[in-house]
């Protein structure tokens, strides 16, 4: 879409359109550049393929002739104008004295089927326009800006060639709002997140940052592609309270061309909706890079904790026993995780957590004849001296996957370092699980074997139903989260660990803990994380977890709003599988099922927090019921309850 004005004049651009031939189905070789005003603004804009969202680059003649974007959605404008450039060391910024050179725009229509996911096909549909702009005055430097717009959102990358070396010491990006809208703010990747506003931002904000603009719009701030540039996060500037800027995790050193990761709002008319359009963050990484991708096999994970090979054992049987694919064996198996000196080729206990035994390579053999996989955790002081060293030799052992923990992050080095430890993972055929503050924005798309990550402030800091209603339409925007649910480590099971001085212990339901399991996205879900196998007395709606799958064919949000509930449906093949919470208060829900196949009947196992009416020790109900497309639920969930609900079908 071109900008037009009444008595303005407009210049012809021939575009060089040789970088767009692959995958592109329809471009737009010529543009006009609208000079709009007596200053001769130059203005350009496109839209989304549904007309929602538009977009407009200006280069303001009044303003030092700088670059600036604005957006709008559904007749709104959520940006207003904001700023646009980087700044280097010991070089003039690229932000000024810019005109437009040129302007290519491409319409690209595909999809895609991810190994995995949430859902089992992705559509890749947007509107693109390449911009290249040059400096009007010495150095007269060229520059690119790559926008792309979505029916889901719209994102920006900057492409830089360069001529010896630079250093980016700041990025000038900025989201310029109208007014103080509520927003929800966290400012390190497993922090609580707070109910806000856009002028309480502060400094260090993680993203996906989530703005109400008003009942019927809602944005998402994040950063996609992150690969081998500095973390991006958000401050409140300083001049005013309602720009907020990009904050770069320390300087990004260059002696090439480079293309900076993707800059995007996500922008739907409600929270669920933002969920559901995460896919949208994938779509801006490459293509899976990984050719033979039979050996990635998503799973339910539990950990064992004695570090012995009785415990091993045990804990491998009950794995083989409820249907988990993985166990994985945490710190200490090889020493001290914190130690320098410690060796992760070798078992080597901690004596601090285990005085063993622990014959790993009789476990292991162990689990390959009860079909099931072995996962080891390493720290990074150890993956920082042994990397090269332990991937080749755990495939050799027959591991299938690694835990990285307390990685370094934020940096441009930290960053490229793991994902780099992601890739070379890859290569011997294992998969990673990334733990502590790593946080995704999209990765696992290119290099699938990167399953899960925490960054999340998950069941480890036994959180509240606050909490977990916040974070579906918060953190897992992001992509999976590791966060670790539990289950059996409650008061009034475990009265012995209650009785310790200041014990941390889940206080959430039952219900609210099955449901987690659904709603919490981690194509590793780790069950039972603070459990032991003797825990489970057969409570029958462990059936539950023995059924569930980790990655999905396809993906609902029901209803909900932020950090009050939530419901979603998630579907396998035929099946579906139902979870709804509540915060710390009491809620009531109406669930309508027309998501399911009209004319079709189903079977409802319905798992509820039942109360003392219940005579198991988890007090969870378990209902059967037949059900259809025209089915109707009312019920009331508890202050941090919960509910599940396997639906299956039952005619063909």
């Amino acid at each position: 879409m071109l900008s037009k004005g009444g008595n303005n004049k407009s210049f012809l651009h021939l575009v060089n359109t040789s970088s767009f031939m692959s995958r592109h189905l329809k471009y737009l070789f010529v543009v006009f550049v609208s000079m709009a005003g007596k200053a001769h603004a130059q203005v350009v804009v496109t839209e989304s393929p549904d007309h929602k969202i538009k977009v407009q680059f200006s280069i303001d003649a009044g303003k030092q002739n700088k670059a600036f974007y604005a957006v709008t959605y559904s007749g709104m404008q959520v940006i207003t104008p904001s700023p646009l450039g980087l700044e280097f060391e010991n070089n003039p910024p690229l932000q000024a004295n810019l005109k437009i050179v040129s302007v290519a725009r491409k319409l690209v229509d595909t999809s895609w089927q991810p190994v995995y996911g949430e859902k089992n096909k992705y559509r890749d549909h947007y509107n693109g326009m390449l911009i290249r702009l040059k400096e009007t005055v010495d150095p007269f430097r060229s520059f690119e800006i790559n926008f792309r717009v979505y029916n889901e959102g719209m994102a920006f990358q900057y492409n830089v060639p360069v001529t010896g070396s630079v250093t980016i010491v700041k990025e000038l990006t900025g989201f310029q709002f109208r007014k103080d809208h509520t927003s929800w703010v966290a400012s390190f990747a497993q922090a609580e997140y707070k109910k806000a506003t856009i002028s309480k931002t502060g400094k260090g904000c993680e993203r996906p940052y989530v703005i109400e603009m008003d009942s019927q719009t809602y944005i998402a701030l994040g950063e996609a592609a992150l690969v081998d540039h500095a973390r991006m996060k958000f401050n409140r500037s300083a001049k005013d309270s309602l720009l907020v800027e990009v904050a770069l995790d320390g300087k990004c050193f260059y002696s090439t061309a480079f293309t900076t990761p993707w800059r995007y709002i996500m922008m739907a008319a409600s929270p669920g909706k933002l969920l559901e359009n995460n896919f949208f963050i994938l779509n801006l990484n490459a293509p899976c890079a990984v050719k033979d991708v039979s050996w990635i096999k998503p799973g339910k994970v539990i950990r064992e904790a004695t570090l012995t090979t009785s415990g091993a054992k045990n804990c491998i049987d009950f794995a083989a026993k409820r249907n988990i694919e993985y166990v994985e064996f945490d710190a200490g198996w090889y020493g001290p995780e914190t130690n320098p000196n410690s060796d992760a080729t070798k078992t080597n206990l901690d004596t601090t957590r285990s005085k063993g035994p622990f014959d790993l390579q009789q476990i292991i053999a162990y689990a390959n004849s009860k079909n099931i996989g072995i996962i080891l955790y390493v720290n990074q002081n150890a993956l920082t001296k042994q990397l090269d060293e332990i991937l080749p030799l755990y495939q050799a052992w027959g591991i299938k996957g690694v835990k990285y923990g307390f990685v370094h992050v934020g940096s441009q080095q930290h960053t490229r370092w793991l994902h780099e430890a992601v890739r070379k993972a890859a290569k011997y055929k294992l998969m990673v699980d990334i733990h502590d503050e790593y946080r995704p924005t999209g990765y696992s798309r290119t290099y699938p074997n990167l399953l899960t990550q925490e960054g999340v402030r998950g069941n480890e800091e036994m959180p509240d139903g606050n909490n977990n209603t916040t974070l579906p339409f918060t953190r897992f925007i992001a992509g999976a989260a590791d966060a670790t649910v539990c289950y059996y480590h409650r008061r009034e099971l475990k009265p012995a660990v209650a009785a310790k001085a200041n014990a941390r212990m889940v206080e959430n339901t039952c219900g609210h803990q099955l449901a987690l399991s659904v709603i919490n996205y981690s194509p590793l879900q780790f069950l039972f994380w603070y459990d032991r196998p003797e825990d489970e007395q057969g409570e029958p709606e462990i059936a539950f977890f023995d059924a569930l799958p980790t990655v999905w064919d396809d993906t609902k949000v029901l209803q909900g709003r932020i950090g009050e509930s939530i419901a979603m449906a998630r579907r396998k093949a035929n099946d579906w599988f139902v979870a709804c919470i509540s915060n710390n208060q009491s809620s009531q829900v109406e669930l309508l099922f027309d998501f399911l196949t009209a004319g079709k009947k189903y079977e409802l196992t319905w798992y509820t927090d039942g109360g003392a009416s219940v005579p198991t020790r988890t007090h969870v109900k378990v209902e059967k019921q037949q059900i259809n497309s025209k089915t109707k639920l009312r019920f009331n969930l508890l202050p941090r309850g919960g509910c599940v609900m396997q639906v299956k079908q039952i005619d063909n």
